[in-house]
């Protein structure tokens, strides 16, 4: 190839994630509600029902579909579906930050506002337990526990150590991640959810 078909490809690049096509993108919503006179967020508790991690706190959201116009329409679909609630109830929906996670997946998060009094919200029992409001004020007044996960490196059987520099002695780079946890009366918040929650207290100081 010449030098000048590089360069015709590189100025119509558009620069994307190395290895994007194996990542699967989800979309969540923080939803905000006034009650008893200040602002809530509304968790979900995942049905026990469910294959993947049953009876875990969480926030709407899902996996974008292809019928998703775009990336926020899923997180507002989900919305719809597990809280029972429609179009209408939610409102003013602002993008916040996107995380990549190292389990392959890009979460896309927004913050929204429902209009809707909290006894509209009529869960869907196949995905959802139940919900629950914890005052915003709760989250700002109180740090999270911080513990840590390790994540140590181990080659699959049969991997080429003989093509590598220092072979079996080679020094994998490992991981340390932090996990926070908040508790609140019998609830106790983290993983992904803790973590998307965190990062949004901290931008409203």
């Amino acid at each position: 190839m010449k030098r000048e078909a590089i360069e015709n490809k590189m100025k119509n690049h558009k620069p994307s994630i190395i290895g994007q096509k194996q990542i699967t993108n989800y979309s969540i919503l923080l939803p905000l509600m006034e009650k008893e006179g200040e602002l809530h967020l509304v968790f979900e508790v995942r049905s026990l029902q469910m294959r993947r991690q049953p009876g875990e706190i969480c926030f709407p959201g899902g996996k974008v579909d292809r019928q998703d116009r775009q990336v926020l329409d899923a997180a507002v679909r989900e919305a719809k579906e597990e809280l029972g609630i429609t179009g209408h109830d939610i409102e003013k929906v602002y993008p916040f930050d996107y995380m990549v996670s190292p389990f392959g997946m890009i979460v896309h998060t927004y913050v929204g506002f429902l209009n809707c009094p909290e006894d509209r919200i009529s869960p869907n029992p196949a995905e959802v337990e139940e919900v629950f409001t914890v005052p915003l004020s709760f989250f700002q007044e109180n740090e999270p526990d911080i513990h840590y996960v390790n994540f140590d490196v181990i080659p699959d059987e049969g991997f080429p150590f003989e093509l590598i520099a220092n072979g079996r002695d080679y020094e994998w780079q490992t991981r340390k991640m932090e996990e926070f946890f908040y508790q609140y009366e019998d609830k106790v918040i983290w993983g992904l959810t803790a973590r998307v929650l965190h990062a949004f207290i901290e931008s409203l100081d």
